[in-house]
């Protein structure tokens, strides 16, 4: 693995799902497999799950781990190429990449979708900024499309649920939210799921459905409650519209998930990446109850990371 940044890096899914399960057992198995490395994780958003988990699996491998706040604590970033740096633009992303590949052996990075220039954030213009210039190995932390840690951990969590060798139903589904939100859980997790051995269907109301390069010939049901039928695993999340990018179109029905809801599932599993907007996207009862398995998947996120840091490590280690 040369770099991580979407379910395409990963040669065999099921095989690293079945590692990062064993990881989990013992997570300290190879604690010198890092020792002498160093990974920088430079984040330009907030984070909670990703800083913290991405800390602890880089430390349970014996790495030494750099975290940068760019967004407060370095100096304000240029991206565009030819620009003359007259603003309140300090350092080029060019420079400060060429100046993290002289400090670090991999260099992880989360960057969001602007929200507000469509073609930047289905480009990328971010991560593909690392992808070219960094001459170390780059892990996404997210990225304006994409959530490829969060995702992996989802297989995982699904993996360790699934109740028989049956094909389980797996349910996206669309949650209200008080802003815009991007695209990236959502895209990831739907190129995530047709890797799996999944029934996978997506609901939404109409005007919010994803991009099809990500959800390709996925199912759209537009009715939650049909969608919800029979559901194994019922995964929660909001985004905004994609067409009418950024935008909300206004929603009349009610898409919060409730018990209520969950009656018409296979006792289904609930899912959710957090934060999590209580009584808008999940209700109490949800979140607190036998349903979640939200935690678990929190947990997991330690474990995606320090997988995807180990395989990376073989791969520094072979000179490849």
């Amino acid at each position: 693995m040369k770099n991580f940044t979407a379910v395409s890096d990963v040669e065999n899914l099921q095989e690293i799902i079945k590692k990062a399960l064993q990881i989990k057992e013992n997570p300290l198995s190879d604690p010198e497999k890092g020792k002498g490395k160093t990974i920088g994780l430079v984040f330009l958003n907030s984070s909670l799950r990703t800083r913290l988990s991405s800390q602890i699996a880089a430390q349970n491998l014996g790495l030494n781990v750099l975290v940068l706040n760019a967004a407060q604590e370095a100096w304000n970033l240029e991206y565009a190429d030819g620009t003359v740096m007259d603003g309140n633009t300090v350092e080029h992303i060019k420079d400060a990449i060429e100046v993290l590949n002289q400090y670090c052996d991999i260099i992880a990075v989360r960057c969001f979708a602007g929200m507000k220039d469509k073609e930047d954030d289905i480009n990328e213009s971010i991560l593909s900024q690392f992808l070219k210039h960094a001459k170390v190995p780059v892990v996404s932390l997210e990225s304006a499309t994409r959530h490829p840690l969060q995702s992996l951990a989802d297989c995982i969590t699904i993996t360790e649920n699934r109740k028989s060798d049956k094909k389980p139903k797996v349910v996206l589904t669309w949650a209200p939210h008080i802003k815009p939100i991007a695209h990236a859980v959502g895209n990831s997790f739907a190129e995530w799921m047709q890797e799996m051995d999944v029934d996978f269907v997506i609901t939404n109301p109409e005007g919010y459905d994803l991009d099809k390069k990500f959800t390709k010939d996925t199912p759209v049901i537009h009715d939650q409650e049909e969608a919800l039928k029979d559901a194994d695993f019922i995964y929660v999340k909001n985004w905004s519209s994609f067409d009418e990018y950024a935008a909300m179109p206004e929603v009349k029905e009610s898409w919060m998930l409730t018990n209520e809801k969950l009656a018409g599932t296979n006792n289904g599993k609930v899912m959710h990446c957090l934060p999590v907007r209580r009584n808008l996207e999940l209700s109490d009862e949800v979140i607190d109850g036998d349903h979640s398995i939200i935690y678990q998947q929190a947990k997991n996120r330690i474990f995606s990371a320090q997988v995807v840091f180990s395989e990376i490590l073989d791969e520094i280690k072979s000179g490849k």
